[in-house]
């Protein structure tokens, strides 16, 4: 039997699907696949095993994905986060156990080999970046891994922030990447998911299904509130208050505020019109 399915949240491919899909989507094989967690990071998700194919996402250090194909130094699998599929480099997985214990909270951090501010960093960890905290020592934690960020920096994963879109404020002026998950560059999605999670929101990654799973929808002339999401087709962002919205977005080319009125003069002259507005439960 075969199904219709949405290929960016379902790991099937015509030559090979993952185990628990046999006997619902055909494949010509089928595979159990296998854990692995981010080790860099910040992983890009592509939909094809290249470095030009189109950025789908981006995994962040520690955070889980099932492995059901490698080849030529590319895997193909699924995010553990908001069950996105696509292609990454192996490299930029460890098989070995992890169990994130925290998160970053801050927009980066250093990921240090020592516990001292004037050591190199190792790499740059992005917001929501998950750590297995082994130990706090003075100032600094130490991951199980053996390296150390700062105390500061952190919180438990049981920890989220009460108001989401402070989070979402303290992205303005990050660049505009489609795709980007990260202050090194966001698409609007990326931006709402990432305040989102901070605020112990799950979401989905894309908008279009951000759309149809997030809230209740209201009158599209309603007075509007913090927090609430307003969607075009392929385009999203969120309200500060009722007049001001936040968005990643190709006409500036970064993160923005902008009168919500503004935006949506700009894009009803393109054919692109506000379609839906959602209140968070």
């Amino acid at each position: 039997m075969s199904a219709s399915f949405d290929p960016r949240v379902t790991p099937a491919r015509p030559d090979l699907a993952a185990a628990h899909l046999k006997g619902w989507i055909a494949a010509e094989r089928y595979s159990e696949g296998h854990a692995a967690n981010v080790a860099r990071a910040s992983a890009p998700l592509r939909a094809g095993p290249s470095e030009d194919a189109t950025l789908e996402t981006e995994l962040l250090f520690g955070e889980g994905f099932t492995i059901y194909d490698e080849k030529n130094g590319w895997v193909w699998g699924q995010s553990a986060l908001d069950s996105h599929v696509g292609y990454a480099r192996a490299e930029s997985f460890t098989n070995a156990v992890i169990r994130p214990t925290h998160r970053v909270i801050v927009p980066a951090t250093p990921l240090l080999s020592v516990p001292d501010v004037k050591t190199p960093a190792r790499q740059i960890l992005p917001m929501n970046a998950k750590l297995d905290v082994a130990e706090l020592e003075s100032r600094f934690v130490r991951l199980t891994q053996g390296q150390y960020v700062f105390a500061g920096h952190i919180a438990p994963l049981s920890a989220h922030q009460p108001d989401w879109v402070s989070v979402a404020e303290r992205f303005l002026g990050a660049p505009y990447v489609w795709g980007g998950k990260t202050f090194a560059g966001l698409d609007c999605s990326g931006l709402v998911q990432t305040a989102l999670e901070a605020g112990g929101i799950a979401a989905p990654r894309d908008t279009d299904l951000m759309e149809a799973a997030l809230g209740d929808a209201i009158p599209l002339e309603t007075d509007l509130r913090r927090g609430d999401l307003v969607f075009w087709k392929g385009h999203m962002g969120a309200m500060l208050d009722s007049v001001r919205l936040i968005h990643a977005n190709a006409f500036a080319m970064q993160v923005a505020i902008e009168p919500l009125s503004v935006a949506r003069t700009r894009s009803a002259a393109e054919g692109v019109p506000v379609r839906t507005i959602k209140r968070l439960r």
